[in-house]
């Protein structure tokens, strides 16, 4: 059994690489040259108006390609008796769809049945980065849409009560290593989020404490008023770091003075060689910018879609 499952893992990590082979930067130059600033339009109104939509989308292209490849299967419609990715219990406060559709819209017009919704979906999450104040970068591009999307299915995706081991393993099924699971982590920059992410550090922590004994007293008080034991408000939650709508090294920073939000952040500092990155980062909002590029480029070029898709909500 365990010769299988490493020959299947062995024959996904082969398919990782040989797609990223697949991408180019300049895939669209001669197909679609105003591509890219259409979809940065599309996010820049967006932004405009709505201050949380730069984490949305970096949230939704993240949650995308931890479930078949970057294909845009996050972005489909249940129909029927199908219950599609968007509707799994990790999903159902993603949000900011609009600003897919809006791009696709566009792009649409300048180049018709050209651009995959998987590959807008990418560019928006750059874009999202570099408006929020982060860095910029090339985004390879030729992905396929994929026409599968199962609610089921988004019980792959890492939680936020996940211990190292359950993030590594997760991480490392999708051709991630450890400075990829700590870089991708400080997404967490931009957000917000729900008190049920965090309820089980803040109250019924273990049979012995009611809080994480690795929260910052004051701040877990914080969180605790926020968040009582029986919360009734549907909305109260909590911003991910300091500077919610700034995509820069907080994240780090606070996780080092007891002050972050999910069990799987503080699982970064229950690993040696985790705990490293994360004092690396926190020291040097550079060195994080130029890993989490390398990451989130390489996160992005798992590939798992065939077509492109006229209508990003839904196939023909």
């Amino acid at each position: 059994m365990a010769a299988i499952v490493s020959v299947v893992l062995a024959l996904f990590i082969l398919s990782i690489s040989s797609s990223v082979s697949s991408l180019s930067s300049n895939y669209y130059d001669k197909t679609c040259p105003h591509l890219e600033s259409a979809v940065t339009s599309a996010v820049k109104t967006a932004v405009s108006n709505d201050k949380t939509v730069p984490a949305a989308l970096l949230r939704m292209h993240f949650h995308d390609c931890f479930i078949r490849g970057c294909d845009a299967s996050v972005l489909l419609e249940s129909k029927g008796k199908n219950q599609a990715e968007k509707d799994g219990p990790p999903n159902i406060s993603l949000h900011a769809f609009y600003v897919i559709d809006n791009a696709k819209k566009a792009v649409e017009a300048l180049c018709p049945g050209v651009v995959s919704c998987a590959d807008i979906l990418a560019l928006a999450a750059r874009d999202s980065v570099a408006l929020s104040g982060g860095p910029t970068w090339e985004v390879p591009k030729g992905r396929k849409d994929g026409r599968i999307s199962k609610a089921t299915e988004t019980r792959q995706l890492p939680a936020p009560t996940f211990n190292i081991s359950q993030l590594q393993q997760s991480f490392s099924q999708r051709g991630l290593s450890l400075e990829d699971l700590v870089a991708l982590s400080g997404g967490h920059t931009l957000g917000f989020t729900h008190c049920s992410s965090f309820q089980n550090r803040i109250h019924s922590f273990s049979p012995t404490l009611d809080v994480d004994p690795s929260l910052q007293p004051s701040f877990a008080n914080s969180l605790r008023s926020v968040c009582p034991a029986h919360n009734k408000v549907k909305s109260a939650g909590t911003t991910l770091d300091s500077t919610t709508t700034t995509f820069d090294n907080a994240y780090f920073k606070l996780l080092l003075q007891g002050k972050s939000i999910f069990s799987s952040d503080q699982a970064l500092l229950t690993n040696p060689t985790t705990k490293a990155l994360v004092y690396k980062f926190a020291s040097s909002q550079k060195k994080f910018e130029n890993a989490f590029v390398k990451s989130i480029i390489k996160m992005s070029s798992i590939t798992g879609g065939q077509e492109i898709r006229l209508d990003c909500k839904a196939v023909r």
